[in-house]
């Protein structure tokens, strides 16, 4: 079926249709929080797919690999609504009404004034929807550029988001996926661009089940100065990480990415 990222959960028009890079897998089973679980089927490249007749977006899901006991994150999923230890949960990247269709981006590259957030600290509520309330008093003191600081999901309450493991999922400890679109959307509304921060040099390590689906992941080399090295050699590798940036610029409407570490990577 035409799907628009490689891999992942997207809504189709019957049901929703899974796609993930799990060589290290001779099975897969895809296990819905609602019976019955359903086993993927298997395709060339380490690829298993399933489409799901009737689910939804909202429904939330694991993988099973190899019949064994653990559960694990979807490696895309675009929303942990408990953490990197729940289940992932199939999001419409449709559910929010963009009105920034005229918005030009940045104009003047050389003379912006740039502000770095943070998703949880910049506002007394900490979450996306408080930071969008904020975001008027930052364009009155003549801010035009907001850098997020990263936002993937992690384990734990508290975190500068530089240990993420869920790298597709906006942190739900600051709101929903559709919040963070609003909070983009209304920064466009008043003339501010929005940069986000990105960690591509190492996975977070607790909740991290990205060399459990493949330890290709995983650099040969050994550890750099934050967590295992990520072997940019393998395909599947360098589809994940293209395939990430794209997401934040095509769903999120963000302006672009600031790349953490790049001499790491």
């Amino acid at each position: 079926m035409a799907r628009r990222y490689p891999i992942g959960a997207e809504l189709a028009a019957d049901g929703v249709h899974f796609r993930v890079w799990a060589p290290a897998a001779e099975q897969l089973t895809l296990v819905i929080e609602a019976p019955p679980a359903l086993a993927l089927a298997p395709a060339a490249g380490g690829y298993f797919n399933a489409l799901v007749p009737g689910l939804a977006a909202g429904a939330r899901y694991r993988f099973r690999l190899d019949g064994s006991r653990d559960l694990h994150a979807d490696p895309m999923s675009r929303f942990q609504p408990d953490g990197p230890f729940g289940p992932s949960q199939v999001i419409d990247p449709h559910d929010s009404a963009w009105t920034d269709a005229g918005w030009q981006g940045i104009t003047a590259p050389a003379a912006q004034v740039s502000d770095e957030r943070h998703g949880g600290t910049g506002t007394r509520a900490g979450t996306y929807a408080a930071a969008a309330r904020y975001l008027p008093f930052l364009a009155d003191v003549g801010i035009t550029t907001i850098e997020v600081m990263p936002v993937n999901d992690y384990a734990g309450r508290r975190g500068w988001g530089y240990d993420g493991v869920n790298l597709f999922a906006p942190c739900r400890n600051y709101g929903t996926p559709a919040e963070l679109r609003a909070f983009v959307d209304r920064a466009h509304a008043l003339g501010v661009a929005v940069i986000l921060d990105v960690v591509y040099n190492h996975f977070g390590p607790a909740g991290n089940s990205h060399f459990v689906y493949a330890p290709q992941f995983r650099a040969k080399g050994g550890p750099n100065d934050w967590g295992d090295a990520l072997d940019y050699s393998q395909p599947g590798v360098r589809e994940f990480f293209l395939t990430n940036a794209a997401y934040w610029i095509d769903e999120f409407h963000c302006d672009g990415l600031r790349i953490d570490a790049t001499l790491a990577i």
